[in-house]
């Protein structure tokens, strides 16, 4: 029997997962994105370096600063800028805490409410919306900021802005305790997502997953130690990897993500240099082309940007997480119940809107 799992599904999101069940299991599936296509990259075609920055922050709203940045890197390598290491250390805090609010988003849903558990939900969203408020504090927005033209950030940390971020990170350190009790090494939980779902380490590879659907496979892969940007050359951090390749190693890999950031967060606060936060940039675009990398929350996010010595680029090319992962999806639900559908499919994280763009 074929199923229909969306397109408009409070789960799946805008995307629709053409299943075919024998009974109670899963024989295959066949993902059918393109709902939610907006045409971001010919969009961009026909406005300004500047004003492309906010329409291509909106494929993935929970993770808008890395769209923005991952956007404006090529722009910056073409121009010649280079911005300030204050102005470094600020776009990374801002990345960092993007990362936690998206992983929370992905707790809630993905994660929660998709293995039936509705305490983590309310927790999830509840601590993102602090994080949600440092932000507004920070940028001016709650989701979608527009904070880095090329350059360098809008404006600097506010007053008081490190320490009631220093205090939210001593509190969300004691929540991540909790979250560990209530869902991650919860019984039920466990039996849900362990040995679900399991993607080795050679088809992860195979396959071309990033992010934390690869590292949950055993691969140490993460843009900001193969080529840092930002402040992260300068900063510790460890990069999560499970060798299970299930869903729950997926899980937990995004767990400890959220712990490096808290990391992450700690130290470039301690080391932030003094001076400017940005340099003034060209309005033109040179004559070229550049790539900009950088580790969104769902994994490695490429931009290809071409330059014709206008004010608006002739060519953008975008490469991203949600995109690269669902490919996996096929491989990880045959012959599994089809109650499991879910969890794998929330191990994933996909955005509908990111992949379509």
């Amino acid at each position: 029997m074929d199923v229909s799992v969306g397109p408009q599904h409070p789960g799946s999101g805008h995307v629709r997962l053409l299943m075919r069940v024998d009974g109670d299991y899963i024989v295959s599936i066949d993902p059918d994105i393109g709902y939610v296509h907006r045409g971001c990259e010919k969009i961009a075609e026909y406005r300004t370096a500047v004003s492309n920055i906010p329409h291509l922050e909106r494929p993935c709203i929970i993770d808008a600063i890395h769209l923005n940045w991952g956007y404006v890197l090529p722009i910056e390598e073409l121009q010649g800028v280079v911005v300030p290491p204050r102005g470094q250390y600020i776009s990374t805090i801002a990345a960092e805490m993007n990362r936690i609010m998206s992983h929370l988003y992905w707790l809630a849903i993905n994660a929660g409410v998709f293995s039936g558990h509705t305490t983590i939900f309310m927790y999830g969203f509840g601590d993102r919306d602090l994080f949600i408020e440092l932000m507004e504090m920070l940028t001016g927005a709650r989701l979608t900021y527009s904070f880095l033209p090329p350059g360098g950030p809008r404006r600097d940390l506010p007053a008081e802005f490190q320490k009631r971020l220093t205090q939210l990170l001593d509190y969300f350190e004691r929540r991540l305790v909790e979250y560990d009790r209530i869902f991650f090494s919860n019984p039920l939980v466990i039996a849900r997502a362990k040995g679900i779902g399991v993607l080795k380490r050679e088809e992860a590879i195979r396959l071309g997953v990033t992010g934390p659907v690869l590292r949950g496979s055993g691969v140490k892969y993460d843009v900001r130690k193969v080529e840092p940007y930002g402040a992260y050359s300068e900063l510790e951090f460890d990069v999560p990897t499970f060798e299970e390749g299930d869903s729950y190693a997926r899980f937990m890999v995004r767990f400890e993500e959220m712990k490096q950031s808290i990391r992450i967060i700690r130290q470039a606060l301690e080391k932030l240099p003094k001076g400017p936060i940005a340099r003034k940039a060209p309005l033109i675009i040179p004559e070229g082309e550049a790539i900009g990398r950088v580790e969104s929350s769902r994994g490695e996010l490429v931009y290809l940007v071409a330059g014709d010595n206008s004010d608006k680029p002739s060519r953008v090319k975008i490469m991203n997480g949600s995109f690269r992962n669902l490919v996996a999806m096929p491989y990880l639900v045959r012959n599994v119940h089809i109650a499991d559908m879910p969890i794998i499919y929330g191990g994933l994280d996909y955005w509908p809107v990111e992949a379509d763009r």
